[in-house]
C-alpha cells in the first residue's frame, strides 16, 4: 500500500473526529438549557454542601495541568524513535532533534512567561 495513502487515512479520520467532536459540542450548545440559578452556581464538592468560604481553583492549575500532560506525551513520541533508532538513520535522528528542540522551545517560552510559577494566596500579579 501506497505511503501517502496511510497517511489520507489517517488525516481523513482526524478530521472526521473533529468534525464529529465540534458537532456534538454545538448541538449541545445549541439545544442545551441555559438557566443559571444561585444553587447551579455554587461551589459543589462529593455531594456535600460547601462549609465557610469555598474558594475555587485558578484557572493557572489548569494551565500547569495541560502543560505536564503536553511533555507527557512527548515520551510517547519519543519512544518508538528509541526503540528504532538505528533503522531511521541521520534522517531520523534530524527528525527527533527538531522535534524536541521545538519542545524545547516551547518550554522555555512558558518558562519565560511564568506560567509554572507557583505564587502565594492572594498574589496575582506575575512580576
Amino acid at each position: 500500500m501506497d505511503p501517502l495513502i496511510e497517511y489520507l487515512n489517517a488525516l481523513v479520520y482526524l478530521i472526521l473526529a473533529a468534525l464529529i467532536g465540534g458537532g456534538l459540542l454545538l448541538l449541545g450548545h445549541l439545544l442545551g438549557p441555559r438557566r443559571p440559578s444561585p444553587a447551579k452556581l455554587a461551589a459543589y464538592e462529593s455531594g456535600n454542601e460547601p462549609m465557610g468560604y469555598v474558594r475555587r481553583f485558578p484557572a493557572h492549575f489548569y494551565a500547569v495541568g495541560l502543560l505536564f500532560i503536553l511533555f507527557d506525551v512527548e515520551v510517547a513520541f519519543l519512544w518508538p524513535y528509541a526503540v528504532s533508532a538505528k533503522k531511521l538513520g541521520l534522517a531520523g535522528y534530524a527528525a527527533m532533534l527538531f522535534f524536541v528542540l521545538a519542545l524545547l522551545a516551547g518550554l522555555l517560552y512558558e518558562w519565560k512567561k511564568g506560567t509554572m510559577v507557583m505564587l502565594p494566596q492572594g498574589r496575582r500579579d506575575r512580576g
